[in-house]
């Protein structure tokens, strides 16, 4: 621990002992995650991680980054940090495994209005989580503290994380046909997008916001605010595990923009994606968002997952034994639809 004090910085609203502090308690949730690779420890001005190449003829690394965003503002209302850090985790490894890369490392960034030491380490608690579930070393992160940039008990959370592949099992949709089967991962719950209208449609952000999180559902069969912090689903061993397994021709992470968005995105050339929505096995919490915002079906789709977190799209002869490849590595999974030819994008009939 450093003897470094500087009670000016600390008139001024920034307390660099709170950040020593809060290294210290967030120390062994640190150590839970370390891999092999991962060289040294807290501290130093890099995270260090020496790359294990063997059996790579090309290796690629693979980078991306993203954020919670207003989810945040939930964690806040129920004073619960403990399983944000998960979503900042999923929402980057879960990118970078669509093109088959296995995530190596992670850092996150926190910037608080406050350093409250406590806080910071249930926030870290749940990016070591996240971390152990996606397989990769927190090897570095940073907290600052910026006073007057936003109140005192709030704070934003993003992260960054890099894997590798092998150059020649880089995912390639231009193996995609049509015929091929489209097969449904289910979310965890909305997971970490569309929740400037979940607040809106919720009125979460007046007086009542609070109490509002904490009305129990018997549709949902537990508070409103427990459906709505789930954090989102970490699909990376489960999904590494199938591509080593059967042929697949393309995965989508369904985030911002739904399926409209996403699906798309993983589709090969001529390529269109049909789905009947009577064929995607949506959670009662999407009806009630839907009912209690009066929100059109197709604004659903264009902005939730809709209880699809992933969407893995391999050859209909191995479609069976990807289901069951899925399930022995603890990851259910269904037939949501299939690959027609036509214009990129997808047909929800």
């Amino acid at each position: 621990m450093s003897d470094s004090f500087s009670k000016s910085y600390a008139d001024a609203g920034v307390d660099i002992t709170a950040g020593y502090r809060a290294v210290e308690l967030m120390k062994r949730h640190v150590a839970r995650t370390l891999t092999p690779g991962a060289i040294g420890g807290l501290g130093g001005f890099g995270g260090l991680f020496e790359l294990d190449v063997a059996g790579m003829a090309r290796p690629v690394l693979v980078s991306g980054t993203d954020g919670v965003g207003t989810k945040l503002k939930l964690a806040f209302l129920m004073d619960k940090h403990d399983t944000v850090g998960i979503d900042c985790v999923a929402m980057c490894v879960n990118d970078i495994i669509t093109c088959g890369a296995r995530p190596l490392v992670f850092l996150d960034y926190i910037a608080c209005g406050r350093n409250c030491p406590e806080r910071i380490e249930q926030i870290v608690a749940g990016v070591a989580e996240g971390c152990v579930q996606a397989g990769a070393a927190l090897v570095g992160g940073e907290t600052a503290e910026h006073p007057g940039m936003m109140p005192p008990d709030e704070y934003d959370l993003a992260g960054f994380t890099v894997g590798a592949v092998d150059k020649e099992k880089i995912l390639d949709t231009g193996k995609m046909r049509p015929g091929d089967v489209i097969l449904a991962l289910p979310s965890t719950g909305v997971h970490s997008n569309g929740f400037s209208l979940i607040r809106k449609v919720f009125a979460l952000d007046g007086p009542g916001g609070a109490k509002a999180l904490e009305a129990y559902s018997g549709e949902l069969g537990c508070t409103l605010g427990e459906a709505l912090l789930a954090p989102t689903k970490i699909y990376v061993k489960p999904v590494l595990a199938l591509m080593e397994a059967v042929e697949v021709h393309g995965v989508s992470h369904i985030t911002g923009g739904g399926f409209y968005e996403n699906i798309p995105r993983a589709l090969g050339p001529g390529c269109t994606a049909r789905i009947a929505k009577g064929d995607v096995r949506t959670p009662p919490l999407f009806d009630l968002i839907a009912r209690a915002g009066d929100i059109p079906q197709r604004d659903m789709f264009n902005t939730f997952n809709m209880g699809v977190g992933m969407a893995v799209i391999v050859p209909a002869d191995q479609a069976d034994q990807a289901v069951a490849v899925l399930a022995e590595n603890g990851q259910a999974a269904y037939v949501l639809g299939e690959v027609v030819k036509g214009e990129n994008g997808v047909a929800l009939v």
